[in-house]
Parts: structure tokens; sequence; C-alpha cells
């Protein structure tokens, strides 16, 4: 395809100048990449190591300056990798939002198809959790008011959700962090890596080492803050690491397929709410023979619901950052 035919995915002119000289050595991709999973963790004591500043209070002034941390930690990611990535003197909004995957284009594609991917893997959580209703809702469902039952639930959910917008906690797992890690982890570290000359399935693979770095300093809390024993915090953080390496290696293929830096974090989001995938209950042949057929499906369209040519963009290799790729 010719370069007049050429596809930018925010709808700004193709940026020829800034794609034509990227290159930065695989050694200079892993430190940068390194170097970010390091900041995001110990910029979070920096307050009370560096600044000498007192510890917080209560919960709330903690996670506040949690907050503060990783959003501080987000940006000089950001200013790095386009600082490696981007000459200076042509930062621009389109450089830099299509180099994050920041788009409007194919948007409803990009938030719908990898939601419902993921959501595959909780139909066993789903099939659970309706047929085991609290007392009450049997009660009204056998009384059939079926509408009373329906508003109660309906009020109940919006209660829920009110009380969550005061959680500092909720923001924590809803908000700060899917957003601040995926930029991080995903919208920083995979066009470095792809720039390197890394192919994307060994990012996909290989990209999940750094998210889970992030996440060992759970190890020393538990430990030392907490008391637990070693095996037991060994354990816990295991446990946590495995997870996160799965999670990671999903969340870096959905941002490599749909270059949308949107796909990644809604699949974070419903992921924190939902938790781990529900592999036994009361019902328990029902709920594994959910479980079982929400896994197969969710192979049978992991491929297919995240075709590229559905979100318009090859992201494949690194120009396809730089608002170079074609629609073949």
């Amino acid at each position: 395809m010719e370069k007049s035919n050429l596809v930018d995915s925010l709808g700004f002119p193709p940026m020829e100048d800034e794609a034509e000289g990227v290159s930065i050595s695989k050694t200079m991709a892993i430190i940068a990449c390194t170097s970010m999973s390091i900041l995001y963790v110990a910029i979070l004591y920096s307050p009370t190591l560096i600044l000498r500043l007192p510890n917080p209070s209560t919960l709330n002034s903690f996670m506040i300056r949690r907050f503060i941390c990783a959003a501080v930690s987000s940006v000089i990611s950001i200013f790095l990798c386009a600082f490696l990535l981007i000459p200076v003197g042509k930062w621009g909004l389109s450089s830099l939002f299509g180099l994050y995957g920041i788009r409007t284009d194919h948007m409803w594609n990009a938030v719908v198809y990898p939601l419902s991917l993921t959501s595959l893997l909780y139909i066993g959580s789903f099939v659970t959790i309706l047929l085991s209703p609290k007392k009450s809702r049997k009660e009204e469902i056998v009384n059939g008011d079926i509408f009373r039952c329906l508003k109660n639930s309906i009020r109940g959910f919006l209660e829920r959700m009110t009380s969550l917008t005061s959680n500092v906690l909720a923001w924590r797992n809803y908000v700060v962090a899917p957003l601040t890690e995926e930029v991080v982890f995903r919208a920083c570290m995979i066009p470095l890596l792809l720039c390197g000359g890394f192919k994307p399935y060994t990012i996909i693979f290989f990209s999940p080492i750094f998210f889970s770095l992030a996440h060992l300093n759970h190890f020393l809390e538990l430990y030392f803050q907490q008391n637990y024993t070693f095996l037991k915090a060994s354990l816990i953080v295991g446990l946590q690491l495995g997870y996160t390496v799965l999670f990671g290696s999903y969340a870096s293929f959905l941002f490599i397929r749909t270059g949308h830096l949107i796909a990644p974090v809604i699949a974070h989001v419903f992921c924190n709410i939902m938790g781990l995938p529900m592999l036994s209950s009361q019902r328990k042949g029902l709920s594994i023979a959910a479980t079982a057929a929400g896994f197969l499906g969710f192979i049978w369209f992991l491929f297919p619901a995240t075709n590229p040519n559905l979100y318009n963009y090859r992201t494949d290799n690194c120009l396809c950052w730089h608002g170079f790729c074609t629609l073949s």
C-alpha cells in the first residue's frame, strides 16, 4: 500500500519523519523497562524514606499519597518512553497519543470485544451467583413479586456504586491501579520492546516479568510489616505473581492486537471487580461445567475477537506505533 493510503490512528497526518528514525537497541529497551518497573515500586516508599514525611495517620491519607506516587511514576515513564522513541522537537498530540495507544477510532470495538472475551472466563462465577440468590430474593421470586425483586436489585446496585465513589480502596482497585499499571507496563513498555526489535509473541510472554516485579514489594509488606511467616508470605505472593504473569500476558496480547490502551484497561478493571474465576460452589458440577464452557469459548474466540482488522490498525511492529500501519 502506498504511503498516501497509510492510516493514522487518531486522524492526524502520518508522522513520516518520526517513524523513519525510530530505533533503539534491545539492551536499551530492557534497561528502560526494568527502570520503569523499579521506579513504579520504589517511588511508593519515597515520601517516608527520601522526603522524610511522617507516616500517614489514616488509610485514606495513606492511599492518596500512594495515588500521587503512582501518578508521578506514570508521568516519568511516559516522558522516558517518548524521549527514547520520538525526537523532543517533534512531540505532539499525534505522536504521543499514537505511541501510547490512546485512540478515538473503533473505541466501541476496543471496549466491547475485549470485555466480552474476558467475561467468558467468569461464566462459572456468573452461574453460581445467579443460582445462589439471597434468601429475601428467593422469597420474592417464590411469591411472584418479580418486579419488587428487580427493583431491590437495582437499588442495591446503585447504592453499592455510590458507596464506591467514597471508598479509597475502590478507587485503588478500579481506577488508579488499572490505569497507571496499564500506562506503564503496556503503553510505555510494549512500544519500547517492539522498537527494540523484540517479536510480538516474545513480548507477550516476556513483558509480564516486568509486571510481576512491581508486585514483589507485597512480600516485604507481608513479611516485615504484617509479621506473616516467610512461608505464608511466599505462598500468598507466589499465587499473586502467578496470576499477574498470566494477566500481564493477556493484557499485552490485547494491547498488541488491538492497538488500543482502553482494551487492557477495561479487562484489568473487570478482573479486579470479579477477582479469581470461581471454580467451585455448592452447585459444584454446574459451576465447573459453566467454567469449562467459558474457558473453551475464551480459547475459541481469543484470536477472532482481537483480529487487528476489527480495530483498523496493524500493531505487530515498531512503525505501527507511529502511524505507519496498513490495513492489509
